[in-house]
């Protein structure tokens, strides 16, 4: 469990940081500097509200019935795989021009003043941000109440995040985004998988899906819950001893079709051939 949610930290904390690397740089590089404390203004906005809907999420609902508890938990961790889904396909094919992308709209908003610079920091981070407080909140309920290692997780990978940004901004770092993203994806789609098994298992509990008591098998006797393969198999996979049918086919759905489309090799732009000239036109030359 520590291990997975320091990898969702740091790939969600990472996204965050390069996009206010990118800005960043753009504007010193660019020497204008005037424009930093619009770009942190919207930074800070998004983080603070990110933190409050994580903590509104994780303590605003222990207040209700079990069934209203279980109902909105599946539900956030449905919502958690589908942001995360989307975002592992986006960032295979973005990564290699989010760059561009950010500067151009930051050269924009220049032009526009403070309020439309802060905005492109505030969007650029608030999506990061908006699915780091789902994932947190679907990975502390699947953990169980008491269970301390999705936050320690979360705190891990975000400081990961944050000292590799500025390790990357100050030029002491270089990776391969692609390869990055690539095989942080592969993993995220298997961890995916078990937080959809978990919130199918909630839904069921909340008697929104049926089949709580159809079981694909049942190993309680073989495997301990307090073993520590137990443990490592929960945290990877989100596994549990007893598992219902529904989330024993979502999950092996899942990761087949998900994994196979992430991992097909994007299709080459077709080249259109050059138009022929017109009859009797003479050749050009280039200089």
């Amino acid at each position: 469990m520590l291990a997975s949610n320091a990898l969702i930290g740091l790939r969600e904390g990472l996204e965050a940081a390069l996009v206010v690397v990118i800005l960043v740089a753009f504007l010193v590089k660019s020497d204008r500097r005037w424009a930093l404390r619009h770009v942190w203004t919207g930074v800070a906005v998004a983080v603070a509200l990110s933190v409050a809907l994580g903590a509104l999420l994780t303590y605003g609902t222990k207040q209700l019935t079990f069934e209203a508890q279980e109902l909105i938990g599946g539900s956030a961790s449905i919502l958690a795989v589908g942001f995360v889904t989307v975002m592992v396909f986006w960032m295979k094919t973005a990564s290699r021009t989010i760059s561009g992308e950010l500067k151009g709209k930051l050269d924009r908003a220049l032009d526009l003043g403070p309020f439309a610079i802060a905005l492109v920091a505030f969007l650029g981070v608030g999506r990061e941000g908006l699915e780091t407080a789902i994932f947190f909140y679907a990975t502390t309920e699947a953990a169980g109440a008491g269970n301390n290692q999705p936050l320690i997780g979360w705190v891990v990978g975000l400081a990961g995040a944050v000292v590799l940004g500025w390790l990357i901004y100050r030029g002491a770092v270089r990776i391969n985004l692609a390869v990055f993203f690539r095989w942080t994806g592969i993993l995220l789609v298997v961890v995916a998988a078990g937080i959809l098994a978990y919130g199918i298992h909630d839904l069921q509990e909340a008697r929104f899906l049926p089949g709580l008591t159809t079981l694909a098998f049942d190993v309680s006797a073989t495997v301990d819950p307090g073993s520590w393969y137990a443990t490592l198999l929960k945290g990877i996979f989100n596994f549990t001893p007893a598992t219902t049918l529904l989330q024993a086919v979502a999950w092996a759905l899942y990761v087949a079709v998900v994994l196979t489309l992430f991992l097909r090799p994007a299709r080459p732009t077709p080249t259109r051939p050059a138009a022929a000239p017109p009859a009797g036109s003479r050749p050009t030359v280039a200089a």
